[in-house]
C-alpha cells in the first residue's frame, strides 16, 4: 500500500521542473525589464530640460534699442 503513494514535491521545485523555472524566469526578466523603463521614463520626465530664458542685451534683439 505504500507504494502506491508517490511524492509530487519533486514536480513543484523550481530546482528540478526546468519547465516551471524558465517561465517563472522569463515573467520575472519581463517584469524586471518593464520595471526599468517605467522608472527611467519617469526619471527623464521629471528632470527633463527646461529651456532657460537668457538676458539678451538690447541692441542685438530683433528690435534694437539703441542709447
Amino acid at each position: 500500500m505504500s507504494h502506491d503513494l508517490q511524492d509530487n514535491t519533486a514536480e513543484k521545485d523550481i530546482a528540478t521542473n526546468w519547465v516551471s523555472s524558465s517561465r517563472f524566469f522569463f515573467y520575472v526578466s519581463i517584469f524586471a525589464i518593464l520595471a526599468l523603463v517605467l522608472g527611467n521614463c519617469t526619471q527623464l520626465y521629471n528632470s527633463r530640460f527646461v529651456k532657460p530664458n537668457p538676458e539678451v542685451q538690447p541692441s542685438s534683439q530683433y528690435k534694437p534699442e539703441y542709447k
